[in-house]
């Protein structure tokens, strides 16, 4: 039962990709297909993944993800999408009326398609595929849905790029809080300053977090967090450019 745990325990997002061994498409729809499988709400499988392989394609979609290099090297960039067009299409030609056009009807395709897309991640990793996620999605929502001429009732919500290793091997794992620090046992425990320096002392202590804190001219590692890389801000903005385009799209 436990014989995953040390995979897991190791396992690391990759980045670097190798531009002479491929991912191959049928490889590609072997794992998608796998992970179709994953539990889904009422078995309604309400997400789609956009395949982008073409090299135009993918230049067009890296300024939307900051253009970040692992977008224009990887073998494929996939786009996950929370999809009731396809539902909806499906009621409809079976003269069954939908009422899918809100925020419920989101956050459920939302949630299958996180699962989807991560039950890919851990089947591409167990086959010596790397993966990574771009934070950039909600971000520039609305231009990749231009770029992939998502329809109504589409949102993209997870972008992943896929490859093997440019170097054979993978980076080592990036480091996480404890698991006390994040288990709560029969109700949620809320945290005492002492909890909070114990759970959070090993990430801060960490060189690379010394280095993140000096070269930003802050006096924290939380600092870094909520004054340059999430502010409030521009959280808000998101928040709001996000929100509006879900309503365009139908929800």
């Amino acid at each position: 039962m436990l014989k995953y745990l040390d995979f897991f325990n190791r396992r690391s997002t990759l980045r670097n990709y190798s531009t002479e061994k491929q991912v191959s498409e049928e490889s590609l729809n072997e794992m998608l297909e796998a992970a179709s499988h994953a539990p889904t709400t009422g078995n309604m499988q309400l997400y789609s993944v956009v395949v982008t392989r073409n090299p135009e394609m993918k230049r067009r979609l890296a300024p939307l993800h900051f253009n970040q290099p692992t977008v224009e090297s990887a073998s494929a960039v996939l786009t996950f999408c929370a999809d009731f067009r396809r539902f909806e299409q499906w009621c409809r030609h079976r003269d069954a009326e939908p009422g899918y056009d809100n925020f419920h009807s989101f956050i459920t395709a939302l949630i299958d398609t996180v699962i989807f897309a991560q039950q890919f991640v851990t089947i591409a990793e167990l086959n010596g595929i790397g993966c990574c996620y771009l934070g950039t999605v909600t971000y520039n929502a609305a231009g990749i849905a231009e770029v992939l001429e998502l329809p109504e009732r589409v949102v993209p919500v997870v972008t992943l790029t896929v490859g093997y290793p440019a170097t054979g091997e993978f980076p080592p794992a990036s480091d996480r809080l404890p698991v006390t620090g994040i288990i709560h046992k029969e109700r949620y425990t809320d945290y005492t300053p002492e909890a909070i320096d114990s759970i959070y002392s090993y990430k801060e202590s960490l060189p690379e977090s010394a280095g993140f804190v000096a070269e930003n001219n802050k006096s924290t590692l939380a600092q870094v967090f909520t004054d340059v890389r999430y502010p409030k801000a521009l959280n808000e903005e998101i928040s709001r450019t996000f929100a509006d385009f879900i309503r365009k799209q139908g929800f």
